[in-house]
């Protein structure tokens, strides 16, 4: 019976969820919901005990991450740069306060709270129904990339899965909020700079 309501309360936040938000489709309910939903999961998880990474166990995390985060952006900028010409890089080159707006605000007001959703509250609390390894990295990868629907192309939704088993295989290794929400703010930071924001950007898409 547990497992039942922990399963239907599942489908409710991130398969519901999205959906509002794309039926909706104004940018301060979904910055509300997002929001709401990661103080929500913040408080339920409070009391459950914090990883704390030795010196060794963190630098070898911290050098997987900028390896990681190396290759990627590499490939990434370099496929960019090939494919979409026109997009390379004319965020910042193009509108450059905005730009620095966004790599200041991006890391707290969007990577935190969707790392507080999809990595720490659905480890802590669906463990029962998808355990903590690999089911737990499918579930959250996979629910991570569905709720990027909302922008209504294929690319962000590729995109979004890729990034969230990376994170979710992360996380589920070292368990840390504050090195899964580096890494994924990095790469969210990435994303606009070399030109693939278009891909997550509501404007458009939502009043276009």
């Amino acid at each position: 019976m547990v497992r039942t309501l922990l399963l239907f309360e599942a489908l409710a936040i991130f398969g519901a969820g999205p959906l509002l938000v794309l039926t909706v489709k104004e940018r301060l309910v979904f910055a509300l919901l997002l929001w709401a939903g990661a103080l929500v999961a913040w408080r339920l998880t409070r009391t459950e005990p914090l990883p704390v990474l030795g010196r060794d166990a963190l630098g070898r995390e911290l050098r997987g991450l900028g390896l990681r985060f190396a290759v990627v952006a590499l490939a990434l900028g370099i496929a960019t740069w090939q494919f979409l010409p026109e997009s390379f890089l004319s965020f910042p080159r193009d509108r450059p306060w905005l730009w620095l707006a966004v790599m200041a605000g991006y890391p707290l007001l969007s990577a935190w709270p969707q790392e507080m959703l999809y990595r720490r509250f659905a480890l802590v609390r669906y463990a029962p129904l998808v355990g903590s390894g690999g089911g737990f990295v499918l579930a959250s990868g996979f629910a991570f990339g569905y709720a990027h629907i909302i922008f209504l192309n294929p690319v962000a939704v590729a995109l979004s899965t890729a990034g969230g088993l990376l994170f979710a295989a992360g996380y589920a290794r070292h368990r840390s909020l504050a090195l899964v929400w580096l890494e994924h703010a990095l790469y969210g930071c990435l994303i606009f700079t070399i030109g693939l924001g278009r891909f997550f950007f509501t404007g458009a898409v939502w009043h276009g």
